[in-house]
């Protein structure tokens, strides 16, 4: 690592430690406040990847992975009123879903940015967004894939009610898989204005 990328790898950091303490608190009913703040990784990969290449945006990916496993660790040993804050579905969830999403983020802009300023930014998160909605929540709640860890009890998220409250009914893990992914597709459209502010900037001063 170099002081070149250490704004990127302590920005990475940070979004994800806050998202692990946020999504211990309650947005209404499907959400959590650490869906608002780790939809911005993919923000800090492509700003890296734009402005020192998709080798220096994979070695912030990795410094966020190691980061994420810390915390879902420290998670596991922590008591709550139903058990572990973290189970280890949810941490196996967390760090397959953040690496897999993170890199194929990567891999996608790279192979846009020669396009409009936008393009690779935007499809890349879209569809790492995507990726990491639907790996995080099958592996940490779907009942189909308990054998990861028979001893987690995911059976609250397996009750059946109307999707997001007014659909057709599901599991409740799918309204909040849903109510997740909406606001990380909001939030990668609202990034692009802060993307192009600064790689214009760092694109300056590089």
């Amino acid at each position: 690592m170099t002081r070149t990328f250490l704004p990127g790898i302590l920005a990475m950091a940070a979004i994800v430690v806050a998202s692990n303490i946020l999504v211990q608190f309650l947005f209404g009913q499907w959400l959590t406040w650490g869906a608002f703040t780790y939809p911005l990784a993919f923000l800090v990969t492509d700003i890296m990847n734009r402005v020192y290449g998709a080798s220096a945006a994979r070695r912030v990916v990795m410094v966020g992975f190691v980061v994420g496993l810390v915390c879902s660790l420290i998670g596991t040993q922590i008591m709550g009123e139903f058990g572990p804050l973290v189970t280890l579905r949810i941490a196996a969830g967390s760090g397959v879903a953040f690496l897999v999403a993170q890199l194929i983020d990567v891999s996608v802009f790279a192979a846009l940015r020669g396009g409009k300023w936008w393009r690779a930014p935007l499809v890349s998160t879209l569809v790492g967004s995507s990726i990491d909605t639907a790996l995080f929540f099958s592996i940490a709640f779907a009942g189909s894939l308990s054998f990861i860890h028979p001893a987690t009890d995911v059976s609250w998220a397996a009750e059946t009610l109307p999707l997001l409250g007014v659909g057709p009914l599901a599991p409740l893990w799918v309204s909040l898989a849903i109510a997740d992914w909406s606001v990380k597709l909001s939030i990668a459209l609202i990034a692009l204005i802060p993307f192009r502010i600064i790689t214009a900037r760092l694109t300056r001063t590089a």
